[in-house]
């Protein structure tokens, strides 16, 4: 899943230009845990940022704010997310105003996800 060099430009940028709700998840995110394998963010993956990443578990982690409810964003997220998945990554959506709220319980969340082997199509 290599990535346009500008994409790698567009991440590195992203990087230092987080959204107040990624700069706390990355707080709790960022420290390496026994049994949970390391995040990366503001990952390139083909043509696509992704917010946080999880590579060994192929888990990707997108904080949604206000703009993804907006004009075509929110089939633009499907399209993402379906190229995504034929990629093998599965993807976990949090809304910006939740992560807000309470950063440490979602990321408790996503940490509980990667340790169990995070499946979406489970029942």
């Amino acid at each position: 899943m290599r990535a346009p060099s500008r994409t790698h430009k567009r991440a590195k940028h992203l990087r230092g230009d987080m959204s107040l709700p990624e700069v706390l998840l990355w707080a709790r995110l960022r420290h390496r845990q026994p049994g949970i394998p390391p995040c990366r963010r503001q990952h390139p993956v083909g043509p696509y940022v992704l917010d946080f990443y999880f590579s060994e578990a192929k888990l990707c982690i997108e904080v949604d704010g206000y703009s993804h409810g907006t004009a075509d964003r929110p089939e633009r997220d499907v399209r993402r997310d379906a190229w995504l998945r034929t990629q093998g990554v599965k993807v976990m959506r949090y809304p910006a105003s939740v992560v807000l709220k309470d950063p440490g319980g979602v990321a408790a969340s996503i940490l509980d996800a990667v340790r169990d082997g995070w499946d979406p199509d489970a029942p």
